[in-house]
């Protein structure tokens, strides 16, 4: 049986394409392999968005350097634009370098090496296995374009898929297992602009909420100016769609807003936030938060932090703004905050935010949370709650792909722990 290794790094659309792919060489005799060394096929999926990703990205591909021998080494993900010469001279152990979703390059390639063959091709295949949670893509690309960020010019712009298209994916993922859906988007809120009935993600939702055998839905990432009171009105309606929200907020100051192109203002965000928790009772929320942004002083910093401090979200996700080469950003803008300020300012808001998801958690305690249970580790099960809480548990039986009720009997501003209390279904 020959093997093939998937390495994977960065946003939630990088690992629905590694799911393609492996699905895909799976069906044509692969098996994935115990190690990154006994592998024929190594593909990997790299991400930009920050040096720190792309460092790593490149560590790893010097690493493989050492065991290529033979092997098929194929670079895809952000890291891949229309100009590859460079990355070429820069790894030229490299096989093959395709861009995202652009599936068809890669099977193309190994059919011509006579890996795979001629008739079948992976323009819809999907894991002959899927996870009890599966991520289903939704529209490509960005029409933003923040000034901050590499995406568009990687992944495009908007292309939404067909209505029909996500509900035949969706029913042939629930049919061999999963039981949750995540509709995924560089801007998942702006689905459905560009088809000709210019059907939007909540008429989306409304259709898959009928699904038989789907128990939950939920969608990422949004874009607060995309963010419809309709949409809104869908996910407090529809039974299916889980209570959380990943909607980013950048940063607190209208100054630096402006300079990043986000479109809206603090005080618009924050009267978004009230018009979601009025509407959605107790939903989770998770943000982003990027620091350092060139020209970001200190006070414009505090406004930041002082928003976090008073909208309190569940999960905070701070970055250190570092420039990508492109964007409109590092052509126009100067990198004027020490790394040393940025990492004070990132390990300041992590430091509040730990204090309030320890608050927010600890409210759970003792109480019982539905869990989907998503896999094992360290011995114990893991799923999440609707409001997307890690949860720990441990129990003697297979509970994978079902919905149980789990007592919680420990938190942490991470995750919860509990046992078993009984199961609710699936």
């Amino acid at each position: 049986m020959p093997y093939y290794h998937i390495w994977t790094i960065g946003c939630q659309m990088n690992k629905a394409d590694s799911e393609r792919i492996a699905g895909y060489l799976e069906r044509i005799g692969y098996e994935a392999a115990p190690r990154v060394e006994q592998a024929e096929i190594i593909v990997l999926n790299s991400c930009v968005v920050r040096q720190s990703a792309e460092d790593r990205v490149r560590n790893k591909l010097n690493a493989l350097s050492s065991i290529k021998r033979g092997k098929i080494l194929a670079l895809t993900g952000c890291m891949v634009n229309s100009r590859v010469d460079g990355l070429r001279h820069r790894f030229p152990h490299v096989d093959i370098f395709f861009k995202p979703q652009a599936f068809l390059e890669f099977w193309q390639f190994l059919v011509e090496r006579e890996l795979a063959p001629g008739e079948l091709k992976p323009d819809l295949l999907l894991p002959l296995k899927p996870a009890p949670s599966a991520f289903v893509p939704i529209i490509q690309g960005c029409d933003r374009f923040c000034s901050y960020c590499i995406v568009p010019y990687r992944r495009g712009r908007e292309r939404s898929r067909p209505v029909e298209e996500i509900l035949c994916q969706v029913r042939w993922l629930v049919e061999r297992g999963a039981k949750e859906v995540t509709l995924l988007g560089q801007n998942v809120n702006a689905y459905g602009h560009d088809l000709p009935q210019k059907p939007d993600l909540a008429y989306l939702l409304d259709q898959l909420n009928q699904v038989d055998g789907l128990a939950r839905i939920r969608f990422l990432t949004s874009h607060p100016r995309d963010m419809s009171d309709r949409l809104i009105e869908a996910v407090a309606r529809l039974d299916k769609v889980c209570e959380h929200l990943s909607l980013p907020l950048q940063a607190g100051d209208d100054d630096i807003l402006r300079a990043m192109r986000r479109g809206y203002t603090a005080e618009q965000y924050r009267e978004l936030v009230e018009r979601i928790r009025y509407a959605i009772p107790g939903v989770g929320l998770s943000t982003d938060v990027i620091v350092g942004f060139p020209g970001e002083t200190e006070r414009q910093f505090e406004r930041t932090f002082d928003m976090l401090c008073q909208l309190r979200f569940d999960t905070v996700h701070a970055a250190c703004y570092s420039p990508r080469p492109g964007t409109i950003a590092a052509r126009k803008l100067v990198d004027d905050v020490s790394a040393e300020e940025k990492t004070r300012r990132r390990e300041k808001i992590e430091e509040l935010q730990e204090g309030i998801a320890t608050e927010i958690n600890s409210q759970l305690l003792n109480q019982t949370v539905e869990v989907l249970v998503e896999g094992r580790k360290k011995g114990k099960w893991q799923g999440r709650t609707r409001t997307n809480k890690l949860v720990f548990f441990a129990d003697d039986g297979d509970p994978l792909g079902k919905l149980v009720n789990i007592r919680v009997e420990k938190t942490s501003p991470w995750a919860l722990q509990g046992s078993l209390a009984h199961e609710n279904g699936g």
